[in-house]
């Protein structure tokens, strides 16, 4: 959840959006930066986004999960084949991934959040006192699981600071449930830099996320994924091709295996 390196080329039109003017009031956007990851030029596998250098798609493997992810992602994420978030829906098929737009809420999402089926709850930081009635533990999900209803973890994926904006800027989000994340664990994201090891990527939100609410197995092949996805990704930064595969690969790709036997 951290920046990346963008170089600069102007466009007509938001790249996210693909609207020349604001759906919201109809009146002209400015042009907009079209948004280029470092590394943008670099070969890269249309399957997986990564250097094809060190190709992750080998180590693709499904999950099911009794809690569901749903990602708000901010626009620019899209464009980062740093982002961690595409990990999991890779993983966890049913994941949903909901564009961020500030005046013009996904209404797929605005329907999904008052579906009774479920119980949505905002992975946010308790460290305001404005929200702090909204607060809740794990102990409201497994209450969600006894009523019978799905538990959706809402990760808002960008950078801290964009992550912020989308918490305070969606009214819809006003209503539900905060869920702050309590782990020990800190980040092996190698690739961006954190302000604090205490930050973790949005995969790594998701692995933990996953492991205490009881889907211990799509956690732990989240978590080798995720890996995976590390040291390839660095590897090929380094120009360098991974001759054996590490132990979190050895076992997705004991996984696959077993996926095709069965």
């Amino acid at each position: 959840m951290q920046d990346d390196t963008f170089h600069d080329a102007v466009i007509d039109r938001d790249p996210a959006t693909g609207l020349s003017s604001d759906p919201a009031t109809g009146h002209p956007r400015p042009p907009r930066r079209e948004f280029k990851a470092r590394g943008s030029f670099v070969s890269r596998c249309e399957g997986c986004n990564l250097p094809v250098l060190n190709c992750l798609c080998p180590y693709r493997v499904t999950a099911e999960s009794e809690a569901k992810v749903w990602l708000l992602t901010h626009p620019l994420e899209h464009y980062k084949p740093t982002n961690t978030g595409r990990l999991i829906v890779d993983l966890l098929s049913d994941t949903e991934v909901f564009t961020w737009y500030r005046t013009v809420p996904d209404e797929r999402l605005l329907a999904l959040l008052v579906d009774e089926r479920y119980a949505p709850f905002v992975i946010f930081p308790d460290d305001q006192p404005d929200y702090a009635d909204r607060v809740v533990d794990m102990e409201a999900v497994t209450a969600a699981k006894e009523g019978n209803r799905t538990p959706v973890f809402i990760i808002l994926d960008g950078t801290w600071r964009q992550a912020r904006r989308i918490f305070r800027k969606s009214p819809y989000l006003d209503r539900l449930p905060v869920l702050p994340l309590a782990t020990p664990r800190l980040t092996r994201y190698r690739l961006r830099k954190p302000a604090s090891a205490e930050h973790l990527c949005t995969a790594e939100v998701a692995i933990e996320l996953l492991r205490q609410a009881g889907d211990g197995e799509a956690a732990e092949l989240l978590d080798d994924y995720f890996d995976a996805f590390n040291d390839s990704y660095a590897a090929s930064r380094r120009h360098e091709k991974i001759e054996a595969p590490t132990a979190a690969m050895r076992r997705l790709l004991a996984r696959r295996e077993g996926e095709r036997e069965a």
